[in-house]
């Protein structure tokens, strides 16, 4: 009996389903394999990488049920919701259209179930297969390299890379996210997703999207406290609350489509059984489409069911590298870079340095040279505790040098020792004159300085250049490489391997290693000669580069250096004070409940408020059930007890768990301080963003949260300063509306809330309530948000009829703002952009190509963001003063934090005189607008004090 001829073997019922996303793989083996063909020209790249994923599959899993499942022509109901959805996307490159056709012949040859279904994915596809597989006790391996399936995840279902050799059940997700499973779809609404032209939280990434959702436990969580969120993160989430509930359709992977069109016998999976391998016609492919390794292999294989079983292989685990794509290939292509031949691309020599000849050549050529890109090479990310591996230096285009100083490898060579070349090397790192660039300088700095050395003469960065000339698009030398080199470097995945399996760079073989980092050097000295001269045809640009942003990238790095003191026996109070008080609540709310519960569990929470209690339901989740979100819960703690202590519990607990336990443990042991990283290149606007661990976000609005301040101290001696500036954005509104109203109350000194209500109320100044003064702070604030009548409602707690009214009235009083507004909303749509009072451009992408929420989010965008990113400027500007009169003076004040408009000074006793009076002034010298800019200052022996 041939093997062609063979009875399908009947499913066990212990036996997983197999399911492999097709369309995921596909574009992967293309990629990876681009410019393989077949004797006539015939492109058979995608159609060898999918063979190899498949043949590898097979012998490991040993299924018995599977499926291959690819997407159909054709829109789906995605398309129905959201036109635009996949837009960007270009077509199919025609190489790999062509072997679409081909790829599902042999799919079948090789005994796999080939699935497409018409209107909806096959991710949806999967989804579906994937639960009824589930409901039915089966376990299901589903093999992909697509994200949005991590949603899918659970104690039943795992997901395998073959291509990484990534294997990812419940605690996998969460080590690679950073969120559990059921979160993963909160996790990609935040991000979006720009393949599928899904569009997330502008600028909210991996990282942020994480924190947000371990600060507020969902996204509903996160929603209902949209207004607390600081920042540009804050702007940006609350410019897209429109937006997220159709982002979070668009993301969620369909489980529950009519497959019976696709299966028969649906839904009974016995239709997924996997045959035999057809080895007559395989063999005849493998001919026609000069797979002659592969062919060779079934010509020697010994009858049908021998080669059976040889596909089949033994029962193994997955385990192991990722499958060979170049095994058997006719014409191996570099994997890395792309071409199998070189011909069209510039000869390129990386030299790897390992004798002191070497060297010194090297060094000759820096010295010599008008323009030097440096890189490191470290063993971590946390840029104080990176140790140095080794260094690449690249002064001419296409040539570049490693030095290998710590590779402790296998087969590490001998290399020269790490002091002796830094102390070689010392004289020319730190002369001013020796000009260098680098991609993201301020980490070298640091690690450096690690070694004992103080770089000098940088006077490029590369990542800020970018973020100058292009602020929404990413800013990694990878992409910028892409972008403007037309150029792909090896990545360090594939160096270093990902997760569980990823090794040290000091483990990485030194040859590969010096293309790694030679690379790095030389696509820096590429990309900067491509930026260059974009930032000098833009007078406005250049100078927010130059004297902005360059500058303030090397007072950052002695921001971050410095650190700032804590208290860490007071925040151990304070957690005990914290877990006392959550104890009580605890205990309070069970009283209340009138049995314990889990606040933590959404079910018993809803079990307890609407099943027990018989609380009144607000709203529910897409699945029916009653919601019990923050909103839900705001809402009804106006009228019940219970939701109240469960509000304040929340907030403590998250209090607990992200300052007082968590920022003692971020103390740097070496020097007894907290080290945060200022984030430049993240925003739009030009605000900074701290992160590990985020200084700019501790809450200030609940004594509890102000008392986490107080951790924060100055030294013996010493005083903290806390200078700002005062109502910022609406001095920046005053300056760029021209509003008579608005320019009288600041030339005046006349508090701008209380002339704000005197107008919208029509009460004389002395008549004002404090309740008018409120509602006109909100008001104030508010429009400058772009919030409309519904916003403005919900944070005053009125009627949407009233907010209407409050801002009607506002915009007959100060039609000044009303213009502006208006006239900004139509410029923007016009260029595409808005700019800063100081020139920097905002790109708004949205206001011109968007529809629906997403143009609408943008011209609030484009009302905030020249205010914002004027704020940001000015408070950079007043850095770069305060610290260049510091030094000037030879002063031993240290800025220890900039946060938002504030910056915070570590004061010695002996200067706290000069700082009070020379700091303010020189905030408020920094730029000359049509109101007067007002910085004050306060002191204090903690943060609290001083703000």
């Amino acid at each position: 009996m041939t093997a062609a001829n063979a009875p399908a073997e009947m499913p066990r019922s212990d036996a997983p389903l197999l399911l492999v996303d097709g369309s995921s793989y596909l574009y992967r083996a293309y990629h990876a394999l681009p410019n393989l063909t077949a004797k006539d020209g015939f492109p058979t790249g995608a159609i060898h990488g999918i063979v190899a994923m498949l043949k590898r599959l097979r012998a490991d899993v040993r299924p018995v049920l599977a499926a291959c499942v690819f997407d159909a022509k054709g829109k789906t109901f995605r398309d129905d919701w959201f036109p635009e959805y996949k837009a960007n996307r270009s077509a199919m490159p025609e190489p790999l259209a062509q072997q679409v056709a081909p790829i599902h012949e042999i799919v079948k040859l090789l005994g796999w179930p080939v699935l497409e279904v018409g209107g909806i994915e096959a991710d949806d596809v999967i989804g579906t297969l994937a639960r009824q597989a589930t409901a039915q006790g089966r376990r299901v391996l589903i093999s992909t390299g697509d994200k949005d399936l991590a949603q899918l995840v659970d104690e039943h279902v795992t997901l395998l890379n073959t291509m990484s050799n990534e294997t990812l059940d419940v605690a996998g997700v969460l080590q690679k996210f950073g969120v559990p499973p059921n979160r993963i779809v909160d996790y990609l609404t935040l991000v979006g997703d720009s393949v599928d032209n899904v569009p997330g939280v502008d600028k909210v990434g991996p990282k942020t999207a994480v924190k947000l959702l371990q600060a507020h436990g969902s996204l509903d969580g996160l929603v209902a406290e949209a207004a607390s969120v600081k920042g540009a993160v804050g702007d940006n989430l609350r410019a897209a609350l429109d937006w997220l509930p159709l982002g979070r359709r668009l993301v969620t992977v369909l489980t529950d489509a009519d497959l019976s069109g696709a299966v028969a016998g649906w839904p009974d999976l016995s239709a997924l059984t996997m045959q035999a391998v057809d080895t007559v016609a395989l063999a005849d492919f493998y001919a026609r489409y000069d797979f002659r390794t592969w062919r060779r292999e079934l010509d020697a294989k010994a009858g049908g069911d021998r080669a059976e079983a040889a596909e089949i292989g033994p029962a193994t685990p997955v385990a192991g590298g990722a499958p060979d794509l170049a095994s058997g290939v006719n014409e191996p292509g570099d994997l890395f870079s792309g071409p199998a031949t070189s011909e069209d691309l510039p000869a390129r020599s990386y030299e790897t340095v390992l004798t002191w000849a070497q060297l010194d050549a090297w060094v000759q050529k820096l010295e010599n040279a008008p323009m030097t890109a440096l890189d490191t090479e470290t063993d971590s990310l946390d840029p104080m505790a990176a140790r140095l591996v080794g260094l690449s230096f690249a002064v001419t285009p296409n040539e570049a040098a490693y030095v290998p100083l710590a590779h402790d490898g296998p087969d590490a060579p001998a290399q020269l020792p790490l002091p002796d070349v830094l102390a070689r090397l010392r004289p020319w790192l730190e002369n001013p004159k020796a000009a260098k660039t680098g991609q993201n300088i301020k980490y070298d700095l640091h690690v450096l300085e690690n070694q004992g050395i103080h770089v000098k003469g940088y006077v490029h960065d590369t990542m800020l250049q970018s973020y100058v000339l292009d602020a929404h698009l990413s800013h990694s030398l990878e992409k910028l490489a892409e972008r403007h080199l037309n150029r792909r470097g090896l990545s360090y995945e594939a160096l270093c391997g990902k997760g569980v399996h990823q090794i040290a760079f000091s483990q990485v073989d030194v040859a590969q290693a010096t293309v790694y980092s030679g690379e790095d050097s030389d696509m820096t000295l590429g990309v900067q000669a491509v930026l260059l001269p974009r930032l000098a045809a833009s007078p406005d640009m250049s100078r927010v580069y130059q004297d902005i942003e360059m500058p303030t990238c090397r007072i950052l790095q002695r921001i971050e250096r410095h650190g700032v003191l804590l208290d860490v026996p007071q925040l151990a109070m304070q957690s005990r004070d914290l877990a006392e008080r959550l104890s009580q609540l605890e205990r309070q709310a069970y009283d209340l409940a009138g049995q314990p519960f889990n606040m933590g569990s959404p079910k018993q929470v809803g079990e307890v408020l609407f099943g027990k209690l018989g609380l009144p339901v607000k709203k529910k989740t897409a699945s029916g059930a009653p919601s019990t979100d923050e909103e839900v819960l705001q809402e009804l703690a106006a009228d019940y007890p219970l939701p109240a202590a469960m509000l304040e519990h929340r907030s403590l607990a998250k209090l607990k768990g992200t300052y007082t336990d968590k920022l003692p443990l971020m103390v740097n042991a070496k020097t007894g301080r907290v080290h945060t990283n200022y984030a430049q290149a993240v925003a739009v606007t030009g605000r900074l963003a701290s992160n590990d661990p985020n200084l700019q976000n501790i809450p200030i609005r609940t004594a509890e949260g102000r008392r986490v301040r107080k951790a924060f101290v100055a030294p013996s001696g010493h005083q903290l300063a806390s200078a700002d500036y005062s109502q910022i954005e609406l001095r920046i509104m005053a300056h760029v509306s021209e509003d008579p109203g608005l320019l009288a109350a600041f030339a005046d000194g006349i508090d701008v809330h209380r002339a704000t209500a005197s107008e919208v109320f029509g009460v004389p100044l002395a008549e004002l309530t404090t309740e008018q003064r409120r509602y006109a702070k909100v008001i104030n604030f508010g429009l400058i948000y772009g919030m409309g009548a519904f916003g403005l409602a919900n944070n005053l707690g009125i009627e949407q009829k009233a907010a209407r009214h409050y801002i009607d009235r506002y915009f007959t009083r100060f039609a000044g703002v009303k213009r502006y507004m208006d006239e900004t909303k139509q410029l923007a749509a016009k260029q595409g952009f808005v700019q800063t009072y100081f020139g920097r451009r905002i790109a708004l992408p949205e206001i011109q190509g968007g529809s629906g929420p997403r143009k609408a989010a943008a011209e609030r965008q484009a009302i905030n963001a020249p205010m914002q990113g004027t704020a940001a400027d000015l408070i950079k500007l007043a850095m770069i003063a305060v610290q260049e009169a510091i030094d000037r003076e030879q002063r031993a004040t240290r800025i220890v934090m900039q946060v938002h408009d504030e910056l915070v000074m570590e004061v010695p006793e002996a200067e706290t005189e000069w700082v009070r009076v020379q700091v303010p002034a020189l905030m408020a010298s920094v730029a000359q607008l049509k109101v007067p800019l007002v910085a004050e200052i306060g002191f204090g022996a903690n943060w609290d004090e001083a703000h």
